[in-house]
């Protein structure tokens, strides 16, 4: 239970407040957190191969591919997005360090100068990111609503029911549907009785 201030209640009591909970620390509450896992897990399946014991040794190549990959919901890879610039493997930085010796610039007035602009560049940089994933996530809006189907259920109609508490259980494989059933009465607002 939360507590709450005599003097904020008053004020609540005036005007229409709902509280609503979220916590860091459910992981399934946040898609972003979820859509990230899943892509790590994908990674560390394919390089692990038989030998599931050593996750562990290869958990810093994962984040490192997972890092460098472009993610098309902020246009740009998350390396990227932290520190402004493109990332190069090793051997790219191998085979790139004479050229980048001789064009290095030593004045530190202009060094600073060309740091400020790089600076504006990244805020310039996030705030495209933002705009890109809200345009994302309206894009796929859009799409997830143009497959949801309208079911209209009848009495007579035969019917599987999806059982949202085995999650409480372990076992993947498991099937979360069970039935048929046959809908014996239907309510307003698709609530349905069945037996």
């Amino acid at each position: 239970m939360e507590l709450i201030p005599p003097p904020m209640l008053l004020l609540e009591r005036g005007v229409t407040v709902t509280h609503r909970f979220a916590t860091a620390y459910h992981p399934q509450t946040s898609g972003q957190v979820e859509v990230s896992s899943r892509g790590l897990k994908r990674i560390l399946e394919r390089t692990i191969g038989e030998n599931r014991a050593s996750w562990s040794d290869k958990l810093d190549d994962a984040l490192w591919a997972f890092r460098i990959a472009f993610k098309t919901p902020i246009g740009c890879t998350t390396y990227k997005l932290v520190y402004g610039k493109a990332c190069y493997l090793p051997i790219e930085l191998e085979h790139k360090a004479y050229w980048a010796l001789k064009h290095c610039n030593y004045d530190l007035l202009t060094a600073g100068d060309h740091r400020k602009v790089q600076l504006n560049e990244l805020n310039e940089l996030r705030d495209q990111a933002y705009e890109n994933s809200l345009i994302y996530k309206e894009k796929t809006n859009r799409i997830h609503d143009l497959k949801i189907k309208d079911h209209v259920f009848n009495v007579g109609d035969r019917v599987l029911l999806f059982n949202s508490r085995l999650k409480i259980f372990s076992g993947k494989l498991k099937t979360r549907w069970s039935g048929p059933f046959t809908i014996t009465k239907v309510f307003p607002y698709g609530t349905v009785e069945l037996s």
